[in-house]
């Protein structure tokens, strides 16, 4: 195999993810600051990976996260069972009533159409999450008693207080001391680090982070923001983004981190919010695999796109012997995620199979 995971016999879960889960909000076609009605969806950066692993691919998926116990935090609970994670993990925290203590994350979402991009507008300041610190999850129990094949975090997680880092890393050491296979989405976000050291934290915490990590994923920015690593021939605004860069940016943090077993980033040039061009790249074992090309992408909502990308990559390096279909597992999930409301994934195996296969978007019947 690429790379070997323990046995699926051995463990209770395929995959465990760690980090904060929103209730998101969405006005559709209209706008945050306009709209009268919102509709509501759960989501999650680390959480989406573990769902598109469990809702598209088959496989056994918990979640690892808190909520103040309170109806808004039983309803994002109830959003989770729907998509078939296990909730048997979740810290529930008792609610002072106003959250004045302790709270549950909002996430408005609106989708942007042609030159309007996506914007985001989160309320989630004192949750239960970013409350959490080492010592308060039993990782020996989760990962020794329970087992899992595979943890998966992220730089969200590692963005919401002081004490999440710490977090972070105490579950990827413990993960790996039991033989589960690490990876973490750097995902980073300018407006988390912002109040708590900025660019400057952001790279110190992840730097650290990435000493414990097999499986790599970002894009272009996560690992220059995050990493300190840079894109050969690559303009400001990284609009233009040549591969012959990539790689060298690739081979650089793989030389910074020899821990890496796989890297893997979508490659996305934006032309408008609802057209993108759309590939994928992974390295491992000293090779470069790269997704088809998908030209004039058309996106519905790009939302949790990078993430779907995530799910697939990780399902193909867990089960395809073949790193060229795991990347392109990878780039076809995201592909079809973006189609869909939500951040969730709502493709199916068949349809990613379809996809990767060369399949076009005409009528099944």
């Amino acid at each position: 195999m690429i790379i070997e995971t323990r046995k699926p016999e051995d463990c209770k879960y395929d995959i465990l993810s760690l980090g904060e889960i929103m209730l998101r909000l969405d006005p559709g076609d209209s706008r945050i600051h306009t709209s009268r009605e919102f509709r509501v969806w759960e989501g999650g950066g680390e959480y989406n990976v573990a769902r598109g692993m469990r809702r598209c691919f088959g496989k056994r998926a918990g979640v690892v996260t808190a909520f103040a116990d309170n109806p808004v935090g039983r309803l994002v609970e109830d959003f989770i069972l729907q998509g078939g994670v296990d909730t048997s993990l979740i810290r529930w925290v008792p609610y002072d009533g106003i959250g004045r203590s302790v709270r549950n994350g909002l996430n408005f979402v609106e989708k942007g159409f042609g030159v309007r991009g996506a914007l985001s507008c989160a309320d989630r300041g004192n949750t239960a999450v970013s409350q959490l610190k080492k010592g308060d999850i039993d990782w020996d129990y989760i990962f020794g008693t329970l087992g899992s094949r595979w943890f998966h975090t992220g730089g969200i997680f590692a963005a919401l207080s002081d004490t999440t880092p710490e977090v972070a890393i105490e579950a990827l050491k413990t993960a790996k001391k039991y033989g589960t296979i690490t990876s973490y989405d750097l995902n980073y976000r300018a407006s988390l680090w912002k109040g708590i050291g900025g660019i400057e934290r952001a790279r110190e915490v992840n730097c650290e982070i990435a000493k414990y990590v097999d499986v790599m994923i970002g894009n272009e920015e996560d690992f220059t923001a995050c990493l300190g690593l840079e894109v050969a021939g690559a303009d400001k605004n990284l609009t233009v983004l040549p591969i012959d860069g990539f790689k060298n940016m690739i081979k650089t943090a793989v030389a910074k981190y020899p821990n890496f077993k796989a890297v893997g980033t979508t490659l996305r040039t934006v032309k408008t919010a609802t057209v993108n061009d759309w590939s994928a790249i992974l390295w491992t074992n000293g090779e470069f695999y790269k997704a088809a090309q998908r030209d004039g992408l058309e996106i519905y909502d790009r939302v949790g796109g990078g993430d779907s990308f995530a799910s697939g990559l990780i399902y193909g390096l867990m089960e395809k012997d073949d790193p060229e279909v795991a990347v392109n597992f990878g780039a076809a999930h995201g592909a079809l995620a973006m189609t869909t409301p939500g951040d969730t994934s709502m493709a199916t195996l068949k349809e990613v199979e379809k996809l990767v296969g060369g399949g076009s978007a005409r009528v099944d019947r």
